[in-house]
C-alpha cells in the first residue's frame, strides 16, 4: 500500500483517452447518495426508541463523520466512490505531461475531495445555525452577507462548471476540475462488457413497467371489477324481487362476507351491512352491487315476513 492508501494493483486502468460516458458519471452520483441515505437510514434506526429529537442537534456532524467513514474506506483505500466502483470507473489525476495522461490520485487530492464534498455539506446544513448564534451587531450582519455571497458564486460557478462538463464530458463537479481528478475506466474495455446491454433494457423496461403498475393497481377497484364481469355472465335479474331475500339468505353481507349487522337491502335485493353498504355510498357516489352489478339507488332496511302461530296448550 502506498501513500495514498492504494492497494497493490490498483493503478492497472484502461487507457486514459477512452472517456466515460456522461451519463455514468452522473448515476455514479446517484448511486453514492442512495448509500448515504441507506447509511443514514439504518443509524438512525438505532436510536429510534430513544428520546425523539435526540440526533437532531447534531445531525450535521452525524452525517459528515458516516460521509468520512465512506471516503476512507472508498475513495481513500481504492480511489473510487461506491457508486463508481458498482460502473467499472474510477478517480484519475491528469499527469503534468498532457492532458491524456493519468496518474493515480496523491495523498493531497483525496483529502481535497473529502473536505469539498463532505466539509461543503457540513458548513451548508450548519452555516445557518452558526449565523444565529452571533450577536445582532453590524460585524455578524456583514457576515451573514458575505456567506450568501460566497454560496451564491459557489452555486454560479457550479452551474458554469455543469454546462462546460456536458459539453466536454470532463469533471462534472467544480472540486474534481480544481483537484485536476477525472474519471477514467478501471479496467481495459477492448474486453467484453460484464453485463450485456440486452440485459439492462430488459431490467430498465421491466423497472418501468413496475412503477406503472405501483401506481395503478391502487386505482383499481378490484370488487367493482368482479361485479362486472359477474354480470356479464349471469342471467337478467328478475325486477320481482319477491325470492331475492330467499336466494341471500340474509345471512352473508355482499361486501365484507360476514352476518349482516343492520341489514339492508338495496335496489336489486342483496342484502349489506349498513355501515359496509353506507361507507362504499359514500366515498363512491357510482357505486354498484359487488354481486349483479346494479346501481345502488336506494337503500331500505331489510323487511321480512313474519307468520305469526297461535300456540294451543292441552
Amino acid at each position: 500500500m502506498d501513500a495514498g492508501g492504494e492497494t497493490p494493483g490498483a493503478g492497472e486502468a484502461s487507457d486514459p483517452a477512452v472517456r466515460v460516458l456522461r451519463i455514468s458519471q452522473l448515476d455514479a452520483f446517484e448511486l453514492d447518495g442512495a448509500l448515504e441515505q441507506l447509511v443514514w437510514s439504518q443509524f438512525s434506526q438505532c436510536f429510534q426508541h430513544f428520546k425523539p429529537g435526540l440526533l437532531t442537534p447534531l445531525e450535521p456532524e452525524l452525517k459528515a463523520l458516516l460521509q468520512l467513514l465512506l471516503w476512507r474506506f472508498t475513495v481513500y483505500s481504492h480511489s473510487a466512490t461506491a457508486g463508481q466502483a458498482l460502473l467499472g470507473i474510477r478517480y484519475h489525476g491528469a499527469a503534468a505531461s498532457g492532458p491524456r495522461r493519468s496518474r493515480l490520485l496523491s495523498r493531497r487530492q483525496k483529502l481535497g475531495l473529502a473536505l469539498c464534498a463532505v466539509g461543503g455539506r457540513w458548513l451548508k446544513e450548519r452555516s445557518h445555525s452558526l449565523l444565529l448564534r452571533l450577536p445582532a451587531d453590524p460585524h455578524a450582519h456583514a457576515a451573514r452577507r458575505a456567506l450568501a455571497l460566497l454560496t451564491g458564486l459557489a452555486s454560479a460557478a457550479s452551474l458554469l462548471n455543469f454546462l462546460q462538463f456536458l459539453r466536454r464530458g470532463a469533471y462534472p463537479t467544480l472540486a474534481e476540475r480544481l483537484l485536476g481528478v477525472r474519471a477514467a475506466f478501471s479496467r481495459p474495455q477492448g474486453a467484453q462488457r460484464d453485463v450485456s446491454f440486452h440485459f439492462v433494457n430488459r431490467e430498465l423496461l421491466w423497472h418501468g413497467f413496475a412503477e406503472f403498475l405501483i401506481f395503478l393497481l391502487p386505482l383499481v377497484k378490484v370488487w367493482k371489477l368482479k361485479a362486472s364481469v359477474l354480470a356479464l355472465f349471469s342471467a337478467p335479474h328478475s325486477p320481482d324481487h319477491g325470492d331475492a331475500f330467499e336466494d341471500a339468505g340474509c345471512t352473508e353481507c355482499g361486501l365484507c362476507g360476514e352476518w349482516p349487522t343492520l341489514p339492508h337491502a338495496i335496489a336489486c335485493g342483496h342484502v349489506f351491512c349498513y355501515y359496509c353498504i353506507k361507507g362504499h355510498s359514500i366515498s363512491d357516489m357510482y357505486v354498484t352491487c359487488p354481486r349483479c352489478g346494479a346501481d345502488v339507488s336506494a337503500l331500505e332496511p331489510l323487511r321480512l315476513p313474519v307468520e305469526m302461530v297461535d300456540l294451543h296448550h292441552d
